[in-house]
C-alpha cells in the first residue's frame, strides 16, 4: 500500500474536506552510478573550492545566487524563512474553470486527493459537482515550504490533483525559431488525405498497451550480464534521411494503418 505524502484539507466557500494525498505516477528510469572502471568502486563527489585548491567542509558553505559572471548574491537560511509562504495544511479552491482551457504544457506532477473518514461525503460531493457542471479546480497549496498553484478534477473514482507551471514559467511561443507563418498552408487535399489518416489511427485510449521497450530490454541486458553472460552488440546505422513526397507518404500511410486495423 502507498504511503501518504501530505495530508491537509481542500477548502471551497465554508466546506472543508479533509484529504490525504499521495504520488499519482513515479518514474521508472533506470539509473546508474559512476564508478571507477579499473576496479568499480563508487566514485566519491567531493565539495572543491575552485579559487583556493582544496577540498572544503559542508559547514564552510553557503548559497548564492549568480546575477553576473563569478559575481554572486548571498542569501542566508534566515533570509529564506523570512519569505517563505506561510505553511498551511489547505488547499486553498479560487475558481473553478473549463479543464480544455488549460494546456497541457502548464501540468507538472500528478497527486491523488483521498478523503479522510470524516470527510468522505464532503470529497464525493465535491467530486460529483464538478463532474456534473465539466468544470475543475484550481487553487493554492504550501508543499515543502514552495506555494504551487494546483489544478484538482475527477479521475475515475478519485479526485486528481496536478501541479501547475505559473505562467512565466512556460516557454513563449514567440520565442520560438522556425515555426510556420500564414504564408505556409496544405493544400484541400492535403489536409483531406491527413484528416483521413487521423481517422485511420484514431482508438479509444487503452494505457496498457503502450511500454517502455527500452527500459525492459536494459533491465534484460543488465540481468543478463549480472549472471556472466556476455553480450555482444552491432552498432545501429544512422538512418537515413530520406526526401519524399508529402501526397505519397501520406496516400501510403493511410493504407498501412487501415490494413494494420483489419489483422
Amino acid at each position: 500500500m502507498p504511503r501518504a505524502m501530505w495530508s491537509g484539507a481542500i477548502s471551497f466557500g465554508l466546506v472543508n474536506v479533509p484529504v490525504k494525498m499521495f504520488t499519482a505516477a513515479k518514474s521508472k528510469d533506470v539509473h546508474f552510478n559512476q564508478l571507477h572502471g579499473a576496479d568499480r568502486s563508487r566514485v566519491q563527489m567531493k565539495r572543491f573550492c575552485s579559487d583556493e585548491q582544496v577540498e572544503i567542509e559542508y559547514s564552510e558553505l553557503v548559497r548564492g545566487y549568480e546575477v553576473g559572471p563569478d559575481e554572486y548574491v548571498v542569501v542566508t537560511d534566515d533570509e529564506l524563512a523570512a519569505l517563505a509562504p506561510t505553511v498551511t495544511s489547505g488547499i486553498e479552491i479560487e475558481e473553478f474553470v473549463d479543464l480544455a482551457e488549460i494546456d497541457p504544457v502548464f501540468f507538472e506532477h500528478s497527486y491523488y486527493l483521498v478523503p479522510e473518514k470524516a470527510g468522505t461525503k464532503a470529497y464525493a460531493l465535491l467530486m460529483g459537482a464538478m463532474r456534473d457542471s465539466g468544470r475543475i479546480a484550481l487553487g493554492r497549496v504550501v508543499l515543502r515550504q514552495k506555494q504551487y498553484l494546483v489544478a484538482i478534477r475527477p479521475a475515475g473514482r478519485a479526485l486528481a490533483m496536478s501541479t501547475l507551471f505559473f505562467p512565466d514559467e512556460v516557454v513563449s511561443q514567440d520565442e520560438l525559431d522556425g515555426l510556420p507563418g500564414d504564408d505556409i498552408k496544405a493544400t484541400d487535399r492535403e489536409l483531406a488525405m491527413a484528416q483521413q489518416l487521423i481517422a485511420a489511427l484514431s482508438t479509444e485510449f487503452e494505457p496498457e498497451k503502450y511500454r517502455d521497450d527500452y527500459r525492459e530490454a536494459l533491465l534484460a541486458m543488465i540481468d543478463e550480464k549480472a549472471q556472466g553472460v556476455i553480450i555482444e552488440f552491432t552498432p545501429k546505422a544512422a538512418p537515413s534521411a530520406k526526401v519524399t513526397d508529402l501526397m505519397a507518404a501520406l496516400e501510403a500511410s493511410i493504407a498501412a494503418a487501415r490494413q494494420a486495423k483489419a489483422s
